[in-house]
């Protein structure tokens, strides 16, 4: 579990700076750039809801696995 939490304080971490790095570098119009910026946001909170998601799976599986055993 302490995996999972870490993994997901990194993509948002990631997902910022990326962000940030895009909006300061990025030589496009303000709407072009925010429009950008809010597809990259969603896109990292859908992956990372993914990666949450499995994690929770596999985990309940291995619950499961030991409950039976």
């Amino acid at each position: 579990m302490n995996k999972a939490i870490s993994f997901m304080a990194g993509a948002v971490c990631g997902a910022l700076i990326g962000a940030v790095t895009a909006l300061l570098l990025t030589p496009s119009s303000g709407s072009d750039l925010m429009q950008s910026a809010e597809e990259r946001w969603q896109l990292a909170k859908d992956e990372a809801r993914n990666a949450m998601e499995e994690r929770r799976r596999e985990l309940e599986e291995q619950y499961r696995s030991a409950k039976q055993s």
